[in-house]
C-alpha cells in the first residue's frame, strides 16, 4: 500500500497527450486522492494501519468513486480531493474482499469528471495504458501491459487474470488504468517484482481488472456487499517456498489460529488432495462449500504428519461493516 505523497515521475515518465487519442487532460481529471482514518480498535488496522492514502476514480455523476478495497476496509472517515483541489467528505458505500475493489461516496459535489467503464477483457499484452493517480500528468505514468495472468496473494485472495502493467507507479493503491479509448479499464492493487513474464525482475504494478466489477456493482451499491454466500476463510498467511506452501502467519482469533495451525507448518493436502500452490490450496478451500465449513488440512510439522479440521468462517464477519446509507 502507498501512502505518502512525497514522490515525483519524472517527464519522460508522464503521458503525452498527443500519443492518445482522447482527452487526457479529462480522464485524468477523475482521479481523485483519497484518505481514510480506521478506528485504533478495527480488525485491520494492525495489519494495514489506521490512517491509509492513496487514489480513487469517480465513476458516477453523484459523487461515487471506485478505489482499491484495503484503503477503506472498516474506516469510519473518508476524505476525498478533486483534481482543483476541493476537499469533500465522503463515506463508505462497501468493499469486496473477493475482488479487491471498495466504493466511497463523495457527501458533497466534486469538481471531478466522470470516467465509463470500458472492457478490460479487450486488454493485449504490450498495449499501451495510462496508470493515472490524483494530480494529473505529474502524477500519472505511461505504461504498457507487460502480462495477464493469475494472481494469488497470501491474504486468501486470487485473480483468475490480473493486470500487468510497467513501469510502476509509485502511488499505486486505488490508482486508475486508462485504455486506447479513455475508459476505465482496472483498479491499481498492488507493487510487485517480475510482472512480466520470465525470471527476469520488472517492477511493474497489479491491477485489478474492471471487468469484475460488472456483476457486482449493483449489490455493493444497495447492500455494502455481495449477497452469495461468503466463502471459508481460514486467516491463514501462506506462502510458496522451493515447491512448498508454509504457514507464514495467522490472523490472532481466526479460524487457523484457534484450531493450533502453526507458523511453520507446511501444507500438503486440502481434504486429501494435494495442493503445492496459493491458487489451488485457496479455490481446493472455497469449493468445499460457504463460510463455517470444517475444512481438513494434512500438514506437514518437523517431519511429522499432523491432521487439523479448521472450522472456517466468514472474513466480513471480523469487520466491521459500511453503514448502507
Amino acid at each position: 500500500m502507498s501512502e505518502s505523497m512525497d514522490w515525483e515521475i519524472s517527464a519522460a515518465a508522464q503521458p503525452n497527450p498527443d500519443d492518445y487519442d482522447f482527452d487526457l487532460a479529462r480522464a485524468l481529471s477523475c482521479v481523485v486522492s483519497l484518505r481514510a482514518q480506521i478506528p485504533p480498535n478495527a480488525f485491520t488496522a494492525q495489519i494495514l494501519g489506521t490512517e491509509r492514502g492513496g487514489n480513487g476514480v469517480q465513476i458516477g455523476d453523484d459523487g461515487l468513486v471506485l478505489t482499491v478495497g484495503y484503503l477503506i476496509t472498516e474506516a469510519d472517515q473518508v476524505w476525498l480531493v478533486d483534481a482543483h483541489g476541493k476537499a469533500a467528505n465522503a463515506h463508505v458505500v462497501g468493499y469486496d474482499q473477493e475482488t479487491g475493489f471498495g466504493l466511497v461516496q463523495a457527501l458533497e459535489p466534486l469538481a471531478a469528471e466522470t470516467i465509463a467503464l470500458g472492457e478490460s477483457a479487450d486488454l493485449r499484452v504490450g498495449d499501451p495504458v495510462v496508470v493515472a493517480g490524483h494530480g494529473g500528468r505529474r502524477r500519472s505514468v505511461a505504461a504498457q501491459v507487460v502480462a495477464k495472468r493469475e494472481f494469488a496473494g497470501y491474504w486468501e485472495y486470487v485473480l483468475d487474470e490480473g493486470i500487468f502493467t510497467a513501469p510502476p507507479h509509485p502511488n499505486w493503491g486505488g490508482a486508475g488504468l486508462i485504455g486506447a479509448e479513455g475508459t476505465l479499464l482496472g483498479i491499481g492493487s498492488l507493487l510487485i517484482r517480475q510482472a512480466g513474464p520470465g525470471e527476469e525482475g520488472i517492477d511493474g504494478n497489479m491491477v485489478v481488472p474492471i471487468d469484475i466489477l460488472k456483476p457486482i456493482l449493483d449489490d455493493l451499491m444497495r447492500y455494502g456487499q455481495t449477497r452469495k454466500p461468503p466463502r471459508p476463510w481460514l486467516g491463514m498467511l501462506a506462502m510458496e517456498a522451493e515447491d512448498r506452501l508454509v504457514v507464514a502467519g495467522m490472523t490472532n482469533g481466526g479460524p487457523a489460529h484457534k484450531a493450533e495451525v502453526r507458523v511453520g507448518d507446511i501444507v500438503v493436502e486440502v481434504d486429501g488432495e494435494p495442493v503445492d500452490e496459493l491458487a489451488n490450496m485457496f479455490r481446493r478451500v472455497w469449493a468445499m462449500g460457504d463460510a463455517g465449513v470444517d475444512v481438513p488440512l494434512t500438514l506437514l510439522r518437523e517431519d511429522e504428519t499432523v491432521h487439523i479440521r479448521v472450522r472456517s468462517a466468514s472474513r466480513g464477519d471480523f469487520l466491521i461493516a459500511p453503514q448502507v446509507h
